[in-house]
């Protein structure tokens, strides 16, 4: 498509899609003949303990009863038996859909036995046989040997995680009707997963510890895209979603005594309006004209600016290099030429200098974010003025401003108006006092936040939790071609015999894309969480998260990412709505015809899709803001012309993150770069938050000097290391525990003295004081 037909996107952004989308994700099209399996299982077992009654007939009591004998048969040796009583449970989740109507009713009581599930203590019972199955290493060895993996490798952790799927999502979703007792289930349920019980790991540390057995080979048939749905959404409901995340920073910078927040982000970003995106239609005319003079025109290498070397000639050329130089194979460097062909029939003859742009984009009247300034900025600014007028600096001095003139009085006034101190700012100061007096500050007090326990309990591993959830991104994206030695993600969706008519093969191709697209979003939105959380626990476990992904190639996997058509990306239609849970349930399916799978749905997008572009950008965005050394390798890998093309979304939160990773990095461009990106440069202007002395549409600015990017990387990853050494190795010996030398603490504890010291402490002081003589010349010599 081209970027003139782009509709406004009307896509609301948030924690997860609709609980009916969310739960519909779990299953895959060809898991769906295991719903009617599942529900003879149930029916045999419940007709012969209630014959002729229904489910929804039952009083609370009768319920309860019926579970407590579903549990009990959990207990017996038999596999084959196990199986079908966990297959009966997860009828009762997936809400008795044999004896409802709508999907509505479905959805109601799926929620209904849920809660009903978690009080009888369903969830600790399944994850004692989850952990089982985890460690049975005769289907790990059985699932090795095999040539191909199918659905039926995993027939019992599908069923565990399903059952534990639907109990997570279905407990976690507040809706205004719930009764009470679910609100104290729910805080139960959050603080059981949040916490671990009898000293174990919380919840999610199995899940990445599955991951990461799938990703190194010993455990090929682990059912990958339920194992990460089932991640994403325990770190979603411990942790909190997005508006949690903003409630949670308000209260820390009170408690930290910062003024509050100049805006919330959150609605500042619902309220802006998509910009229209750049034609480029003038660089096509030049690119045109380029092409005609042919390549007698190209000048040889001279030597350029500073500023300029990363320039490109044309930033819409084909890159043969493509995004990672060490794989230039694996580029679809096609890409860029077909989007060059769906250009070149929009080209819009060049406009008359007195004319105006007709196309007009109507912005709030100001700017939408206020400024900020850091305190780093004050004091360059200030160092600048002063070795300009004055001839000296005086260090970090914000205050002294003697021998400067008025107007930069008023500049400083300005900045200091604006000046915005963040949490990390005060978690890096506190940091660096406790490193440098350990002794006299003592013990630190952390807070035992869901957040502090789970990073506590991924320290150790955590490198390899980040290569493994990058090594599953890489093989489920889009781009990848599949190659001999990458990781099999489809073993959970692949029919244990294939199709043999077209139609079957086109509903799999279509089951395999949507499956793909599901880890996608379920990766990227977890390591969006956990970035987020993890900064706003501490700066430096942010940080720790961040190094990992960075050495792992998170920066070139995103962007190679985004090396593709977003737009068709964003609108495929990759599902078989009439096949989607709960509707396929409690509706006759028509029958399926090519026609109808190519149909799909009438939506203008993919919600799941454009969801999962908007994580990846903002996780990009976390990885590379104020990182020099990050911000070089997006310029490296030619982001630029990459980042340009998915502007074509006409959605504002995307296009924003877009913006801001262009912004850092067009002083690096050059300036013909931003000669020809005039419309990209005003955008960035509106939509983006200025921040004061920021010389981003220049180039001057001091950061833009080539330095020593290794060395930025190294002081960070000491700092990271001190942190971590300080806070979670084993405690200081204790000649080095910090010693309370105040004279009236000391004097004002109460010791306990063992009872035969009441009776001889008369003697004693006789004896030991006072008929000792003082030795005064001894302590003076001591000290």
């Amino acid at each position: 498509q081209g970027s003139l037909d782009c509709p406004n996107l009307e896509f609301e952004y948030g924690d997860a899609d609709g609980h009916g989308a969310e739960l519909a994700e779990l299953y895959s099209y060809t898991e769906e003949p295991e719903l009617s399996h599942n529900r003879r299982c149930f029916e045999e077992d419940f007709h012969a303990q209630a014959p002729g009654r229904r489910w929804l007939e039952l009083d609370g009591a009768q319920q309860k009863a019926f579970v407590m004998r579903l549990l009990d048969g959990l207990e017996v040796v038999n596999r084959d038996r196990r199986l079908r009583v966990a297959r009966a449970i997860l009828y009762l989740a997936q809400g008795v859909f044999g004896d409802c109507d709508s999907e509505g009713d479905v959805l109601h009581w799926s929620r209904h036995n849920s809660f009903l599930l978690y009080r009888l203590g369903t969830f600790s019972a399944f994850l004692e046989l989850l952990n089982m199955e985890i460690e049975n290493s005769q289907a790990c060895s059985s699932a090795l040997r095999k040539p191909a993996i199918s659905l039926a490798d995993s027939t019992e952790l599908r069923v565990l995680l399903s059952v534990m799927y639907l109990m997570v999502e279905n407990i976690r979703v507040e809706q205004e009707t719930d009764p009470p007792e679910w609100k104290t289930c729910r805080e139960t349920f959050r603080m059981e997963l949040s916490f671990p019980v009898h000293t174990e790991e919380p919840f999610a540390l199995l899940l990445f510890t599955m991951v990461t057995k799938f990703c190194s080979g010993h455990a090929p048939h682990f059912p990958m895209k339920k194992v990460l749905l089932l991640l994403w959404k325990v770190l979603l409901f411990t942790l909190g979603g997005f508006e949690a995340l903003q409630a949670m920073k308000v209260r820390r910078r009170e408690e930290l005594g910062l003024p509050p927040l100049p805006e919330d982000s959150i609605q500042v970003v619902r309220s802006m309006r998509a910009a229209s995106p750049p034609t480029y239609s003038i660089e096509l005319v030049e690119q045109q004209q380029q092409q005609k003079r042919g390549h007698r025109s190209r000048r040889p290498l001279v030597k350029q600016d500073s500023l300029d070397i990363y320039n490109e000639r044309d930033p819409f050329k084909n890159d043969e290099a493509g995004v990672e130089e060490e794989e230039s194979d694996d580029v679809d460097s096609g890409i860029e030429g077909e989007l060059d062909l769906l250009e070149r029939d929009t080209i819009i003859p060049p406009l008359p200098p007195q004319r105006l742009p007709i196309e007009r984009v109507s912005f709030p009247k100001g700017l939408p974010w206020a400024p900020k300034v850091r305190q780093k900025d004050i004091e360059h600014f200030l160092e600048a003025s002063r070795n300009k007028f004055i001839g000296f600096t005086l260090g970090q001095d914000t205050e002294t401003l003697i021998g400067l003139p008025r107007p930069i009085h008023e500049s400083v006034k300005t900045l200091k108006q604006h000046k915005y101190i963040s949490i990390s700012d005060v978690q890096i100061k506190n940091e660096e006092e406790l490193e440098k007096c350990p002794m006299s500050l003592g013990e630190e007090e952390v807070q035992e936040t869901p957040c502090e326990v789970l990073y506590r309990a991924m320290l150790y591993n955590l490198p390899q939790y980040m290569i493994a959830l990058l090594k599953i991104l890489l093989a489920a994206a889009p781009t990848s071609k599949a190659k001999t030695d990458s990781i099999n993600i489809l073993a959970d969706v692949l029919p244990e015999e294939m199709p043999v008519t077209v139609l079957q093969s086109m509903k799999l191709g279509i089951d395999v894309n949507r499956h793909k697209e599901i880890i996608v979003k379920s990766i990227s939105a977890s390591l969006l969480l956990l970035l987020k959380h993890f900064k706003l626990n501490h700066i430096y476990q942010f940080e720790y998260v961040s190094q990992h992904l960075v050495f792992a190639n998170c920066i070139p996997l995103i962007l190679k990412f985004f090396n593709q058509n977003i737009m068709s990306y964003i609108t495929a239609k990759n599902s078989i709505s009439v096949l989607d849970y709960p509707h396929c349930t409690v509706c006759d399916l028509p029958e399926l015809t090519a026609e109808s799978l190519e149909a799909g749905d009438n939506n203008q997008f993919c919600w799941r899709n454009l969801f999962s572009c908007i994580n990846l950008l903002r996780i990009l965005n976390k990885l590379t803001k104020w990182k020099h050394s990050r911000t070089m390798m997006l310029v490296v890998f030619k982001s630029a012309p990459i980042l340009k093309r998915a502007l074509k979304v006409k959605q504002a939160m995307l296009q924003l993150y877009v913006l801001k990773l262009l912004k850092i990095q067009t002083k690096y461009l050059g300036r013909q770069w931003r000669k020809s990106n005039m419309k990209t440069m005003s955008a960035i202007y509106q939509k983006v938050r200025h921040r004061m002395n920021d010389d981003w549409a220049y180039g001057n600015d001091i950061d833009a000097r080539p330095w020593d990017f290794q060395a930025e990387e190294c002081t960070l990853r000491a700092n990271i290391e001190a942190f971590n050494s300080r806070r979670y190795e084993c405690a200081r010996p204790p000649e080095f525990a910090p010693v309370d030398n105040c004279l009236q603490s000391v004097l004002g504890q109460r010791l306990d003295l063992p009872r035969d010291f009441h009776h001889s402490y008369e003697l004693w002081l006789e004896r030991e004081v006072f008929a000792q003589p003082i030795r005064w010349e001894e302590l003076l010599h001591c000290h």
